[in-house]
């Protein structure tokens, strides 16, 4: 079952639990989803890989909004939306610890001979590409500065 059915099928299972945190965050992702598949030259179709890249978005978009909310003192609708970005995160791969990023960042500037910090975009192209979707790029990208600095 591709990741647009399932997100769908969750919707139906979300209305009949009443569930309202999770029914308006899978709506929120869907709607996303929609606009994804009728977007020019999208034909119609959304792999789970676009679809694990827009609910990775939603998610970094959801954690930023809660922080703001937080420094204005509205721990209300911090709250809504952390509950928001849980549910969205079930659907991701699970993350790396910051110990195992580490590990495959090290793995990564050996492959590509890095040296230092001259050598960051090499390392970033390489680990974004073998790390989506497993870490944030904002961890990977500190990692890789603090292991070629």
């Amino acid at each position: 079952m591709s990741l647009f059915d399932q997100i769908s099928s969750d919707i139906k299972a979300a209305m009949l639990a009443k569930d309202k945190v999770r029914l308006d965050a899978l709506r929120n992702v869907k709607k996303f989803f929609l606009e994804a598949k009728t977007a020019p030259g999208a034909n119609d179709t959304l792999t789970d890989d676009a679809a694990l890249k827009i609910i990775q978005k939603l998610v970094k978009q959801g954690k930023d909004s809660a922080q703001i909310y937080a420094e204005q003192k509205r721990p209300d609708l911090a709250d809504t939306e952390l509950a928001q970005v849980h549910v969205l995160e079930s659907y991701l791969p699970k993350q790396l610890s910051p110990d195992e990023l580490e590990a495959e960042l090290k793995k990564i500037i050996a492959e590509a001979g890095a040296s230092g910090p001259k050598d960051m975009g090499k390392v970033m192209g390489a680990a974004t590409k073998a790390l989506s979707g497993k870490a944030e790029g904002r961890a990977i990208s500190e990692t890789v500065k603090r292991l070629l600095g």
